[in-house]
């Protein structure tokens, strides 16, 4: 197998600027964790392959290597869980259940909250608003979002009673906004993203959570894309409701949670009717029970929340400082890259944020089509990288995007070789532009004529799938 070859490091770091021993960058000169499929080798349509770059932890993170040996141990004692003498399914029991004590710690629950597994957080918040109070047969508030938010934390909520709100120019002025709209009254859930999937901006939990209970409502955070990157305190910051996933937190096989305050879960509408959420079930009626049980009819993702739990345990166990440090050293590279590159433009929605962000870029390559640039990225330089609206279709229409941008993110298994292929494959389109022909097939931007060889229980070659070319996150 021939591997391609791609400038050194000193070339990289000479074309972006940067210094080759700037101590700011050395923190990410390799990753922090081990996770699978790190040395994946991409075929490229040039000829040879090349070590995959990932760029793309915000849609779904690589397992962690830690939680893939953990479900390995743990699988061949894998049955149903709750009603089962057995002994594998005492064993699974436990391990279920001790999974709910595991999440909590780690997100600094408060000791009666409620931690219930979902298949990921658009599942968790789709509950949670089954569970607003009452009154009268109807929400007894409205829930207040901004523009900015995921599709899971903006469409679950157009089906009770709501306020959106447009973010300001700045992160200081949108908080003054919330502030006025919660002052007018009837807000009962004010529901806001931990750090926005799109840009990797952080917004203030705590300041908000701190708003919302000033106005008498309570607060849900969609901790997606802030969960795999900082450490969160439901306690310290008051926080009433928090939903993540685990398939963007180094956890494989589709388990999400939502962990909150139990009296308003307790009460709402059980989200899945079935086995294990009733207390007794008649042929015309049904006694439901409280608790998580509620919401987790039918056999639980037993091996999910395993995954998630251990993975939890991986990232508490990690030194905070370091942690950062080794994500922020790829970030600010790679922003200080592309900005020195002539016709891209790196997007965020607030200026002079200081709140931080997480491993998340977001730009556009001027003169080309975003999906065209990740599939030219693909193809001739063996990166994966997002392209789209990334479920943000009311942030991107602001943003001057209506047809999608492109996302870098990564993580723990990152390195700064990976931001190095990015901005050297971004100067080379520049420079001498595409190295092949692309068509569009199913939607998709696809090497023309593309005959290279794939795994053969993978027989699709890119684009025959006919995906989604802006919808998915």
């Amino acid at each position: 197998m021939t591997t391609a070859t791609f400038p050194a490091a000193a070339e990289f770091h000479a074309a972006s600027g940067a210094g080759q021993d700037d101590a700011r960058f050395a923190a990410a000169a390799r990753p922090l964790a081990a996770v699978t499929g790190a040395e994946i080798q991409a075929p490229l349509i040039t000829g040879g392959h090349a070590r995959y770059a990932n760029l793309d932890y915000g849609a779904s993170a690589p397992a962690l290597s830690l939680v893939s040996a953990y479900l390995n141990e743990i699988l061949p004692y894998y049955a149903s869980v709750h009603r089962g003498a057995g002994y594998a399914s005492q064993i699974s029991t436990s391990v279920y259940e001790n999974s709910r004590d595991i999440v909590r710690d780690f997100v600094g629950g408060r000791p009666d909250d409620s931690v219930i597994f979902t298949r990921n957080t658009t599942d968790s918040l789709n509950l949670l608003a089954g569970c607003l109070p009452l009154k009268d047969g109807r929400p007894a508030g409205e829930v207040l979002y901004l523009d900015i938010e995921h599709h899971a934390n903006l469409l679950p909520w157009q089906n009770v009673p709501h306020r959106s709100v447009v973010a300001a120019a700045t992160l200081e002025a949108t908080v003054d906004r919330l502030r006025e709209e919660l002052a007018r009254g009837g807000v009962s859930l004010l529901a806001v993203t931990g750090a926005s999937n799109v840009t990797g901006e952080i917004l203030p939990v705590r300041a908000l959570a701190s708003l919302a209970h000033e106005y008498g409502a309570r607060i849900v955070v969609d901790a997606a894309q802030l969960a795999p990157h900082r450490r969160i305190n439901i306690a310290a910051d008051d926080i009433d409701y928090l939903a993540f996933s685990g398939h963007k937190l180094y956890a494989p096989f589709g388990a999400g949670v939502l962990v909150g305050r139990t009296d308003w879960l307790d009460a709402g509408t059980p989200h899945l009717a079935g086995g294990g959420a009733v207390r007794d079930a008649r042929l015309d009626s049904v006694s439901w029970t409280t608790g998580p049980a509620r919401h987790e009819g039918g056999s639980p993702n037993v091996l999910g929340a395993a995954a998630l739990a251990r993975a939890t345990q991986v990232l508490a166990e990690l030194d905070p400082a370091q942690w950062y440090e080794h994500e922020e050293a790829i970030r600010s590279y790679l922003v200080e890259g592309l900005e020195r590159i002539e016709g891209v433009t790196v997007h965020r929605i607030f200026a002079g944020s200081d709140n931080g962000s997480i491993g998340v870029v977001n730009f556009s390559v001027a003169g080309y089509d975003a999906g065209l640039v990740a599939a030219y990225l693909s193809a001739e330089h063996g990166i994966g990288l997002r392209d789209g609206r990334f479920c943000a279709h009311p942030l991107l229409k602001r943003l001057g995007l209506p047809a999608g941008s492109l996302r870098a993110s990564f993580g723990l298994g990152s390195r700064l070789e990976d931001a190095e292929r990015l901005l050297a494959g971004l100067r080379q389109l520049r420079q001498a532009g595409l190295g092949w022909d692309y068509v569009v097939d199913a939607g998709r931007w696809v090497p023309a004529n593309d005959t290279r060889n794939y795994p053969h229980w993978a027989p699709n070659t890119p684009g025959t799938a006919g995906a989604a070319p802006c919808t998915l996150d």
